[in-house]
Parts: C-alpha cells; sequence; structure tokens
C-alpha cells in the first residue's frame, strides 16, 4: 500500500514511519527538512514540503492509498500560528488529497477539542476545525484524539524537578490523564489507518492525577515532592502578557492552562507499556 506520511520526521511522525516501514508499505515521508530515523534507511522516499505552501504539495499524494497527518505546531513560534499550520497547513494537504483520489485521509488530533471552552484554545481550536472540514467531505477518514505521551510528561516535567519545586493549578491536583507511549501510539495508528469514518480517543493503560505524576516524576529523581499551587486565573494573565505574545508562547499557555485543569482520559487504550516504568528509567538517566 501506498502511503503519505505528513510530518514524518516529528516525534509521533518518526514512530509511525518505523511502524509502516516494518509492515512493508511504500511510504512518501513528507517534511520540512529528513531526519535520520533508525531502522527506516533506505524503506521510504523523502518529499520536502511546506504546507502553508500549497504549491510545495502538488503531486504529493498521486496514486496514494492513504494519508496521514501528524502536522502541527507544537511549540513556541513567532512566525506561525496554530490556525496556520493545524488547519490552513493540513486543509491544503486534504485538498491535494481529494484530488489526488486518496481513499482515506488520517487525521492526528487531539482529545477534548470538542469540549466546551476549547474554542478559546487556538491549539484545540484549529484541530477541532480541521476534524469538522474533513467529516463534510466525501473522502474516508479516522480520526485520532491522543491524551498525550510519556515523553511530554517527562520533558515538561523536567525543569520543575531539577528546581525542586513543582508548579500545578490550586484546585486541579487531582485531574487525571492517561498519557500513552508514543510508539504503541503508532503502531495502533497504523493498525487502523483503513478503518472508515471513525474518531478514537486513544490512550495508555494507566491513569494518574498530576499530583501523582509530579510525585513519581520527584521519587525516581530521588527528591521529595514540593507542590506550589498557582491560580488559574494566572495563567491568563501570562498567556496575555507583551513579552510572551512577542516570544510566540500565548498559545503554548493556554494550552497548558487546558490540560491541567481537565481530565484527559482516552476509552480506547492502546499499547502494554507503564507510564511509571517509564519514568521511573527517564529519571534514572538524569542522575
Amino acid at each position: 500500500m501506498k502511503v503519505v506520511l505528513a510530518g514524518a520526521f516529528g516525534n509521533l511522525g518518526a514512530e509511525i514511519l518505523k511502524s509502516l516501514c516494518r509492515d512493508g508499505h511504500e511510504v512518501i515521508a513528507a517534511d520540512l527538512k529528513e531526519r535520520a530515523v533508525p531502522g527506516t534507511e533506505g524503506k521510504y522516499t523523502f518529499v520536502s514540503i511546506d504546507a502553508t505552501r500549497p504549491e510545495t504539495l502538488k503531486g504529493l499524494c498521486d496514486r496514494a492509498d492513504t494519508v496521514i497527518t501528524t502536522m502541527g505546531l507544537t511549540g513556541a513560534s513567532t512566525r506561525f500560528t496554530s490556525y496556520d499550520i493545524d488547519y490552513n497547513g493540513n486543509m491544503n494537504l486534504y485538498r491535494e488529497a481529494v484530488r489526488a483520489r486518496v481513499k482515506k485521509f488520517n487525521y492526528i488530533s487531539v482529545i477534548s477539542c470538542d469540549e466546551p471552552g476549547a474554542e478559546k484554545v487556538p491549539m484545540l481550536h484549529a484541530k477541532y476545525l480541521v476534524e469538522q472540514e474533513i467529516k463534510k467531505q466525501p473522502t474516508d477518514w479516522v480520526i485520532y484524539r491522543p491524551t498525550g505521551y510519556f515523553y511530554d510528561i517527562a520533558k515538561v516535567f523536567k525543569p520543575y524537578v531539577d528546581k525542586g519545586e513543582m508548579q500545578l493549578l490550586k484546585g486541579y491536583g487531582k485531574v487525571k490523564a492517561n498519557v500513552v507511549d508514543c510508539p504503541d501510539f503508532a503502531d495502533f495508528i497504523v493498525a487502523h489507518m483503513n478503518d472508515k469514518n471513525v474518531t478514537y480517543n486513544v490512550g495508555g493503560k494507566e491513569t494518574y492525577t498530576y499530583e501523582e505524576m509530579a510525585e513519581m516524576c520527584f521519587k525516581a529523581a530521588g527528591k521529595p515532592l514540593k507542590i506550589k499551587w498557582a491560580p488559574i486565573w494566572l495563567f491568563g494573565i501570562l498567556a496575555n502578557l507583551p513579552k510572551i505574545k512577542k516570544a510566540g508562547k500565548h498559545d503554548i499557555i493556554l494550552f497548558s492552562k487546558w490540560t491541567l485543569s481537565h481530565d484527559l482520559v482516552g476509552d480506547t487504550a492502546v499499547g502494554d507499556k507503564s507510564f511509571a516504568e517509564y519514568i521511573a528509567r527517564y529519571f534514572a538517566k538524569e542522575d
């Protein structure tokens, strides 16, 4: 099967690329830049694209059976917004897929993007808009809504562990999530890429509160847990500070506020990896 994978060299994209190559698919790996992904050498064709420029997508999906896109803004940017990448970029790709008569369009979204209030969070709302657009069209689709990834929690919590003090939202310490191991999620995506018009809310097998996550991170690092409880309104003020906006961090802060104040539990639990064991190994490496 010929598969176009857009965003092939991000963290999730690279794991999907590995899974596709293991299964022997003909893969077009599309991204701004190529990077080495162990185990995939010589097993795919790289195409450089800029999804904000539709002309770079021309012909990308020709003769493809399926498109999978992981494209989305995941960090601070002074050049692009979530709507530029998550919405316009993915819709540019979608239109090219429709033109090429691709049979299936697979979109990696995010859990809770359709909940009340999510329209005020650009990193959620942009993905919601894509979901709504592709559901209107005749091309079959699969939408995956992950809760979050093991490595994201470790990366976000690490500076606080290094500092010796975790910051959580006051009144929201019991908010919980079942984050998923990225390779497990990638395998699930590939296994279900030919499903028809279905949305999966995907998480891992273990569910923890953010307070419990913080505790296991500090314990793994051999440090006592100390939590600084911040009022939720503080995030709204921080997000709108001129220096924050200038640095392109506005959307990230609003997204962080959302994730720390809403349960993110996927009803489709995939994989057999343990988040607790991952955290123990991750922070042991940091010592």
